[in-house]
């Protein structure tokens, strides 16, 4: 609750959730809606390209606590560059609901935090809000195998490829300007890692982070919201001395990135449809697909997540009887994707 101190309202506690693509952003974020013990929350999720899947996702776990009208989309642009466009605004309509006691922010994988938490010295926002903390969700299968996602492979050949940006790996950039911003680091997908797995990982982290923060290893990205929220770090008053390696740039884009979504009709086996995401990454440069399906005869939204290869799939809320029952796949890969035969190839 924002509580008067000294006759001023206290600030809102924002937490940013933050990590590169298909590391498990979303899924921390359900579980902390889910277990938000009475806390009122909001959300704002940044997806990267049109159509915002993320939000829709996190509106299927929706509660008391954190109701639809407090989950705010921002599908127009990575939010580290429309700060002023998208954020600001953004965060206007939720504070003018009153009674929210913490707001967490996701953004696209693709996004840089710098920008945004420097957005927090704004005069337009910095008496009403305050970083909690940064938190950087990291996939560890793809760290212990020396990736910072899944199937980085054909990336990395298209940039070896031009002699010119031999050294200038965006992904890796991302990944490290990520990691340089933490505050706490979620490190996701330890089921599928044994001991070793954990501590090269861990060594790869380490490697790019130059000061100690806590790392929690975690199965699901299910984080106990205690953990989550709460930190208390005030992040940016210090943000200024977490070196980045665009901290001389003005801007940046994301130029080397595509995303376009693929309507689904009712799908009749779900097990024949993850098979066809998965066989994706064979013939694409594809990084990374989510969203979800109607299959036929069931009440339920069959919701689907992939990274590179591996993809899951379960069901999370029922369709509404209003809601035509159509699903929809966002896939997010290397610019000039075939989208033709991307869509042919998913929808069978």
């Amino acid at each position: 609750m924002n509580d008067s101190i000294n006759g001023q309202l206290a600030r809102v506690p924002c937490t940013i959730v933050t990590g590169f693509l298909g590391a498990g952003k979303t899924t921390p974020i359900r579980h902390v809606i889910a277990h938000a013990q009475g806390r009122r929350l909001a959300v704002i999720v940044n997806e990267f390209g049109d159509v915002g899947i993320d939000g829709e996702i996190l509106k299927g776990c929706g509660n008391a606590a954190c109701p639809e009208d407090n989950i705010v989309e921002l599908a127009n642009g990575c939010l580290c560059c429309t700060v002023a466009d998208e954020f600001v605004p953004a965060l206007d309509a939720i504070l003018a609901k009153g009674g929210i006691e913490h707001i967490v922010i996701e953004t696209s994988g693709l996004a840089l935090p710098k920008p945004l938490v420097q957005a927090f010295h704004w005069p337009a926002i910095k008496s009403r809000v305050t970083v909690d903390g940064v938190v950087v969700v990291v996939d560890g299968a793809a760290l212990a195998d020396g990736r910072v996602a899944q199937d980085i492979d054909a990336l990395k050949r298209q940039r070896i490829a031009d002699s010119a940006l031999e050294h200038d790996d965006p992904v890796e950039e991302v990944f490290e300007d990520q990691i340089a911003c933490a505050d706490l680091i979620v490190l996701n997908k330890s089921d599928l890692l044994d001991e070793d797995g954990i501590n090269a990982a861990l060594a790869a982290i380490s490697r790019a982070l130059p000061r100690s923060v806590k790392v929690l290893t975690v199965t699901d990205g299910k984080v106990d919201e205690a953990l989550l929220l709460g930190l208390g770090v005030g992040t940016e008053e210090d943000i200024a001395n977490r070196r980045t390696r665009h901290d001389a740039e003005a801007e940046h884009d994301h130029d080397d990135f595509d995303s376009f979504v693929v309507p689904l009709g009712e799908v009749d086996d779900p097990s024949a449809l993850t098979a066809r995401v998965a066989a994706l990454v064979e013939r694409f440069d594809v990084l990374r697909v989510k969203g979800f399906a109607a299959i036929a005869n069931k009440p339920l939204r069959l919701l689907v997540q992939a990274v590179g290869p591996r993809v899951s799939h379960q069901y999370d809320r029922p369709w509404a009887a209003s809601e035509p029952r159509q699903g929809q796949l966002v896939v997010i890969g290397l610019k000039g994707l075939d989208r033709a035969a991307i869509a042919q190839a998913l929808t069978g």
